[in-house]
């Protein structure tokens, strides 16, 4: 095929997708990727390095390139303990919400929109700093929460109380009794250390584009719930601006403040710099010298579509891949995106699992061995 010509007699391809939720791992991706294409080209090269944005999946995808998995019993979301896992490597920490105060780790069919805490996330970032973290990267993503932070706060030194003195309760809905916050007690080891806000959301705290309007109804809020936290949040954030001064409104709107459920303001408060989730995770993950190895890079995840374009992580690797001047492809579960839009983001072809087999429900359960047959494609169409 004549958009193949440019990179035919490629013997050294770079792996890097993000997982197929629902269907495959990040590693699971790479592993059929490259099974297929050695069915077609034996001797082949293929170098995995599987990659997320920041948000669920992020330490599984660390955990790949060789960070070491340390684990600790933390809070989950409702206050249960749980067997949380952050990455560590040379003094650069990968942690992931999600591991703490995810919607994963309500109970079945639960939701506790008002109630769900970050605390645990603040536990596993003190954890990180206690096993010698100089770097924390703090992936956000798929959260059960919407605290603005306050509980993660909480577990890092800081004291919420009520009108009466009292420790205001866990979760957002609690935080329109907030009468005084005091930072001082928070862990002093948090100015000595990069803490790193790896978001692909850019949402500020409150308003119409605010974490309670856009994230709160996923998270099983309703309407009221919706109106309630967004009041809980805006008065929250007053209180802080009174304790920590006019930044603290500045960071209520700044980008990346909305994600996980307000868990970026409490982030930021706590002296994090927001990157873009991909950016960051590729810098962590050694993409670039993975990069110049590379002929051919294969990307995807499980759905290309309009949210891939805005920070998803086959994005992030196509612009990188793009400025280094190597040819990219993707794959994919499903795909929505015509082919223009598709090469304005450096992708040159995507391959959907819905090309080999139309039914949704068997794209999913069959997943793997459907991968393999795409990989196969390419291999024929790129790499022979």
């Amino acid at each position: 095929m004549a958009d193949a010509a440019g990179v035919r007699g490629t013997r050294r391809v770079l792996v890097a997708a993000d997982k197929f939720k629902g269907s495959l791992t990040a590693v699971e991706v790479a592993e059929r990727v490259a099974a297929g294409l050695r069915r077609v080209v034996p001797d082949l090269t293929v170098e995995s390095l599987p990659v997320a944005d920041g948000g669920d999946g992020t330490v599984a995808a660390a955990l790949a390139a060789g960070f070491v998995r340390h684990e600790v019993r933390v809070a989950g979301p409702l206050g249960a303990p749980v067997t949380a896992a952050f990455a560590l490597r040379e003094g650069t920490a990968v942690v992931e919400m999600a591991e703490a105060s995810g919607l994963q780790r309500l109970p079945d069919g639960v939701f506790a929109p008002l109630r769900a805490s970050t605390y645990g996330t603040g536990e596993i970032l003190q954890a990180a700093l206690d096993a010698g973290a100089r770097t924390v990267v703090l992936g956000v993503g798929g959260s059960a929460t919407t605290d603005g932070g306050a509980g993660m706060l909480t577990a890092l030194g800081a004291r919420f109380l009520d009108s009466d003195g009292h420790p205001v309760p866990p979760g957002g809905g609690a935080l329109t009794t907030l009468a005084t916050a005091d930072l001082t007690a928070l862990d002093p080891r948090l100015t000595h250390i990069d803490l790193v806000l790896a978001s692909d959301v850019d949402n500020p705290l409150t308003g119409p584009k605010g974490a309670p309007a856009v994230y709160g109804p996923q998270k099983g809020a309703s309407p009221d719930d919706v109106a309630r936290l967004d009041a809980a949040l805006t008065h929250y954030a007053e209180v802080l601006t009174e304790t920590a001064g006019p930044k603290a409104a500045g960071f209520a709107v700044s980008p990346g403040a909305g994600a996980a459920g307000g868990l970026g303001y409490g982030a930021l408060i706590a002296g994090a710099r927001f990157r873009p989730g991909i950016e960051v995770m590729l810098d962590v993950l050694g993409f670039a010298p993975a990069l110049a190895r590379a002929d051919l890079v294969i990307t995807g995840e499980g759905s290309l579509d309009e949210q891939t374009l805005h920070g998803k992580a086959p994005a992030g690797v196509a612009a990188a891949a793009r400025a280094a001047s190597k040819d990219v492809v993707a794959v994919c579960g499903r795909l929505a995106l015509p082919p223009k839009t598709l090469g304005r983001a450096g992708i040159r072809r995507a391959y959907p699992l819905t090309a080999e087999e139309p039914d949704i429900t068997r794209c999913i359960t069959e997943a793997g061995p459907l991968l393999e047959r795409v990989a196969q494609k390419i291999a024929h169409d790129y790499l022979t």
